[in-house]
């Protein structure tokens, strides 16, 4: 393999291509906003989502789609769930049979309540998607710290086409043949990551941490396995691997509007100050609704849904799941 696309030019799309830059003599890694992508072509950052970190010379940064597809044998998209769809609809005209395709975003399309692999196979056709998802802060990839990621998909030689592909001094990827279950596991740890800023926010401390990680874990490994997943699946890098970062570690977004709402500030007000995307407040409503679809309770979910819409302030939601009825483990 010889020439990388990345499509999505954020945070995580950046890091993807300072890390696999080694991995690769070209990728094309393109960026929506056409001022971002002239300020990267001229001084070789990303000033809005990743700044401090210098892209190398081997990645060309492009707004055009098919100067980014062109001659691709991977495309990996790293692009918000909401936007997915439309991007690989334009995308379509210019994707050919023998391109990788690979998804790195973790949500669930609302609406459809597909997962992103499903979204990628039903807009262009393509028998097999792989997905790539792990416990992953960007800043701490583009550093070139030590990460390991799970790729997943129902075709083997594909999977291990992007594991030997990826993997390298500091980026350790594993295959995984169960795509329900790392793609259920990379959106549903966002929803609690939100309950764990929460928790934070009112100042709540490593007992109820412990309990929202460990409960919340539970609920998203039903809906995973009700889903078709293995519940060895969310033991991993995927499931509790992510589960983890994403609810204690401090560059986590979804647990920062977690945190702002659990000192009282209104989700407008603190979606409206940031520049990126925290997928989880999205992907709430779709996985309650898919918990609904598939007869799969889901309190801690249900309880950040309420949160979010306004139905419900952090401290009624938490008195309500400590009172429900009592069951076992």
């Amino acid at each position: 393999m010889t020439r990388l696309a990345i499509i999505g030019g954020g945070s995580w799309g950046t890091a993807l291509a300072i890390v696999l830059a080694p991995r690769f003599p070209e990728i094309r890694l393109w960026v929506y906003e056409d001022d971002l992508a002239g300020r990267m072509r001229a001084t070789r950052e990303n000033d809005v989502f990743l700044p401090g970190f210098k892209v190398p010379g081997n990645v060309a940064i492009t707004t055009e789609l098919p100067c980014a597809l062109a001659g691709a044998e991977i495309v990996l998209s790293v692009t918000p769930s909401h936007v997915t769809r439309a991007i690989y609809e334009r995308m379509k005209p210019h994707l050919t049979p023998s391109m990788l395709l690979v998804s790195a975003t973790k949500g669930i399309e609302n609406g459809t309540l597909l997962r992103m692999t499903e979204v990628i196979r039903e807009t262009t056709g393509a028998p097999h998607v792989a997905a790539l998802s792990g416990p992953t802060f960007a800043r701490e990839v583009a550093r070139g710290e030590p990460t390991a990621v799970a790729v997943a998909s129902d075709d083997p030689t594909l999977g291990r086409a992007i594991q030997v592909a990826f993997s390298g001094p500091s980026l350790r990827v594993y295959t995984n043949p169960d795509t329900v279950g790392v793609e259920i596991a990379a959106a549903l740890k966002n929803t609690i990551a939100l309950g764990a800023g929460v928790c934070a926010g009112l100042g709540l401390g490593s007992n109820t941490m412990a309990a929202l990680i460990t409960r919340g874990l539970a609920e998203i490994t039903r809906l995973a396995v009700a889903m078709g997943g293995q519940p060895l699946t969310l033991a991993g890098l995927a499931g509790l691997g992510d589960l983890v970062l994403t609810c204690t570690g401090e560059l986590s977004r979804n647990r920062m509007v977690g945190f702002e709402l659990g000192r009282g500030r209104s989700l407008e007000d603190i979606t409206g100050s940031m520049r990126m995307i925290a997928e989880g407040v999205r992907t709430t409503a779709a996985a309650v609704e898919l918990a609904s679809r598939h007869g799969v309770e889901m309190p801690i979910a249900t309880r950040v849904q309420a949160i979010l819409s306004g139905r419900q302030t952090p401290r009624e939601a938490i008195r309500e799941l400590m009172e429900r009825s009592l069951k076992g483990e």
